[in-house]
């Protein structure tokens, strides 16, 4: 196969703009700015119908069932024949196609009566359903995959659990190293007992999630190794296909909004991205608004677009944001030794690396950002349980900050909303402990 010109990374500074060819391993441009996948082409309108029967016409070809490989002509960035089923199998990374294949938007009622929204226009999407259990598994399939493309031996990520389960998962498939750094005594068993499974080698670091990517960072690039968080635009791709699915499963009718939990924003980013892209190629009609629900006890992204810190509502500013805004928040965190702090560890991020791009994202779609407790994060995790579906504590974040929201007014009750919840529940202890205590609100003690 001749690799072709229709793919290239690109800074996302409109004032800087460098560019660079699909090969390089840069995860920022020289100049410090984060990078896009960007495609020359426009994928053509007639492919909806191709993805939607993709699978039906032949149940072998893994790349029809993957829930991320099923939109390949709209992450195209290996730039091969899609329809070639061995240029995929050379090309594409893939648990045979489980990526993403059972995640779609899904009623579920308890859930909807208690945020105070019909259930017919109300739907959560469970992304615990992927492999791993995580929505990582959708950016790892197209990370791993730029990994392949460019022979890296060694991958390399930083994790509060999910991206090391993920990354652990598709390393051992493919049969390459796996170094994950983790912050120490901060990661819930399951999630690390994960890791130990598929093979990877843990660095424990002293100190928080940011501690650890920062030294993931600086070993990758010192000893070699091929970065898979989200600061890595090609993961940014895979995770696009959360929306996509949404979309899809909609009949490509875009909702009112989209809600996330804010961890690192790499959800917040690749989902702006997209509703970018589908806009641009005439997919979509209308832009949903994107809503990020932080905890409290990590709440960066809302105290500086809401102008919770020193006044001044941080913003993308059509590419011309206030970095240093940015930087005095963070050195203010450092001199009051200030630390994230949240039982929901998948979003306990206090330096989010992606939050460049997540501005673009709430810009791009008018988004608005919120922050809820613990204890509420806990209810919503709990209410999507009674609904026979299962889900982590961060991902209770999108439940009752949609709660919140519409009691705001911010979300209108006859607006149609799809929430995204992330991971399924991978500490066993937090809901033993919620039911437990007969005081929470979805609490089912149990009886002596």
């Amino acid at each position: 196969m001749t690799m072709q010109n229709d793919a290239f990374l690109k800074c996302i500074d409109p004032r800087c703009g460098l560019e660079y060819p699909i090969s390089s391993t840069n995860v920022k441009c020289e100049k410090g700015h984060m990078l896009d996948v960007k495609y020359s082409k426009k994928p053509s309108e007639n492919l909806k119908e191709v993805i939607v029967n993709r699978g039906r016409m032949d149940g072998d070809v893994i790349f029809n069932e993957s829930g991320v490989w099923k939109f390949r002509e709209l992450l195209n960035f290996c730039q091969i024949d899609t329809f070639n089923v061995e240029e995929c199998s050379k090309y594409l990374v893939s648990l045979d196609g489980a990526e993403g294949r059972q995640s779609k938007p899904y009623h579920m009622s308890k859930a909807a009566k208690f945020v105070g929204i019909s259930s017919e226009n109300f739907w959560l999407q469970p992304e615990g359903y992927n492999p791993s259990g995580s929505f990582k598994d959708n950016g790892m399939a197209t990370a791993v995959t730029h990994a392949k493309l460019v022979n890296a031996k060694k991958i390399v990520c930083a994790s509060t659990g999910n991206t090391s389960a993920a990354a652990g998962m598709f390393a051992a498939n493919e049969g390459i190293d796996c170094d994950v750094y983790i912050p120490a005594g901060q990661i819930a068993p399951g999630k690390l007992s994960q890791a130990y499974q598929f093979g990877a080698q843990i660095i424990e670091v002293d100190g928080n999630f940011d501690d650890a990517l920062k030294q993931s960072l600086d070993d990758a690039e010192k000893f070699g190794g091929y970065t898979v968080n989200s600061i890595n635009p090609f993961r940014i791709e895979g995770q696009k296909t959360i929306p996509f699915r949404s979309l899809e499963y909609l009949k490509w009718e875009a909702p009112d909004w989209i809600v996330y939990p804010g961890g690192a924003l790499g959800n917040t980013s690749s989902c702006g991205k997209a509703l970018m892209e589908l806009y641009e190629w005439g997919w979509i009609k209308k832009i949903p608004r994107i809503a990020v629900i932080n905890a409290e006890g990590a709440s960066t992204l809302s105290d500086l677009y809401n102008g919770e810190f020193e006044g001044e509502e941080l913003r993308w500013n059509k590419g011309n944001p206030n970095s240093e805004l940015i930087n005095r928040y963070y050195s203010n965190l450092d001199a009051k030794s200030l630390r994230p702090h949240t039982k929901a560890t998948a979003i306990q991020i206090g330096r989010p690396a992606n939050i460049m791009k997540g501005l673009r994202a709430l810009e791009f779609t008018n988004g608005v950002v919120t922050t809820v407790s613990d204890s509420e994060m806990l209810d919503g995790m709990a209410v999507v349980g009674l609904n026979g579906f299962d889900c982590e504590m961060a991902s209770g974040a999108t439940v009752v900050g949609i709660k919140k929201l519409i009691s705001e007014e911010i979300i209108k009750k006859d607006d149609v909303v799809v929430g995204i919840l992330t991971g399924r529940q991978k500490d066993a202890m937090i809901p033993v402990d919620y039911h437990r205590n007969h005081k929470n609100t979805f609490a089912i003690p149990p009886k002596n």
